[in-house]
């Protein structure tokens, strides 16, 4: 069968790899629709990403019908059902796996970074990583998990409908955390220097938008009567917006951190004392946020059309990173559709 492999840095190929083969009792063989491009994967891509190695088949963000379950898969699982899946593994051993937060499990692999991904015909699965989503189009299917990405910052937030919660970057991650803070009733003002990503953002649920750079701080200082925010998500992951996130939040606010800073950052660390501030770090996503955000979606609340630049099969696969990696803001979301009946 037809995938995309990355040999290395900017190569990739379509190769022709074996099939996954018959489902093991507790598995089920995924016929892969479409799947959505994602940040690790141009960082894979452009040789970034510490966490690959390569030949790898990219890929973790998937639109899939089943195909065949296992003899110990529940009956609720049947072939030919629409599908995403927690893309993310879990160990079972470690201390946040004992704890009961098994997405920041210390020896996870994800689909298409640790272990090679979906960006191909068919893959197996546990059944116990499927979400189904009744009625949602192929497209807005594959959008699940990069908005869960986001959602499950705004669980880590504590985000309630009296908070005032900013979201620094309104690419897909901070999207999901818009939309998802939105969809808890909050108030919502999203950030960013791209006056694109800012009206996409309002289409998300914010009811502001502040542009990043010169002269924030006077923007929010009056948007929050001088208070600061309950809540600020970082989803950059920059030095500059690391320490603009503890700057603006208000005092006892909480501070989330989705991006990673690519070098060490320097803060005035008075103001975590004198604000008394939460400080909190946020990875991947949960099974309760794949289910809030499949509910969110299943509203309509979110432009899934708006948000994709481009759809491509999986012939033009390599190429579409190549041109996002050569003009990465020109780019909200590429999906690629495996097959001709996903386009």
């Amino acid at each position: 069968m037809k995938a995309l492999m990355l040999d290395g840095p900017g190569q990739t190929r379509m190769a022709e790899v074996a099939h996954p083969g018959k489902p093991g009792a507790e598995e089920v063989l995924l016929r892969v629709r479409m799947v959505g491009l994602c940040g690790s994967d141009l960082s894979t891509f452009a040789g970034r990403n510490p966490l690959v190695s390569y030949p790898r088949i990219p890929g973790h963000e998937i639109a899939a019908t089943i195909a065949e379950t296992g003899a110990a898969v529940p009956g609720a699982w049947q072939a030919g059902m629409a599908v995403t899946m927690l893309p993310y593994s879990c160990c079972g051993r470690c201390a946040a796996c004992r704890r009961g937060r098994v997405n920041a499990c210390r020896n996870n692999q994800t689909l298409g970074v640790q272990r090679d991904g979906a960006l191909t015909e068919y893959v197996l699965a546990p059944w116990a990583k499927l979400r189904a989503a009744p009625g949602l189009p192929l497209r807005t299917l594959a959008m699940v998990e990069p908005l869960t990405v986001g959602a499950h910052a705004v669980r880590r937030g504590r985000v309630a409908p009296e908070d005032t919660v900013l979201v620094i970057g309104c690419g897909m991650v901070g999207l999901g955390a818009v939309a998802a803070a939105a969809w808890r009733g909050a108030r919502v003002i999203a950030m960013d220097v791209d006056e694109g990503k800012l009206e996409l953002a309002r289409r998300a649920g914010a009811r502001e938008a502040v542009r990043g750079g010169e002269g924030y701080a006077a923007a929010m200082a009056e948007l929050t009567a001088g208070e600061g925010p309950d809540v600020v998500i970082e989803a950059v992951g920059t030095p500059q917006t690391f320490r603009l996130a503890v700057e603006a939040v208000g005092f006892t606010g909480r501070v989330v951190y989705i991006g990673y800073a690519k070098e060490p950052v320097s803060y005035e660390t008075k103001l975590f004392v004198q604000k008394e501030l939460d400080i909190l770090g946020s990875r991947n996503a949960t099974d309760a946020d794949f289910d809030e955000v499949i509910a969110m979606l299943g509203g309509g609340s979110f432009p899934v059309d708006d948000a994709v630049s481009l759809v491509v099969p999986l012939e033009e696969a390599g190429a579409a990173l190549a041109r996002w990696c050569a003009d990465p803001a020109s780019m909200r979301k590429i999906m690629v559709a495996i097959d001709e009946e996903a386009r």
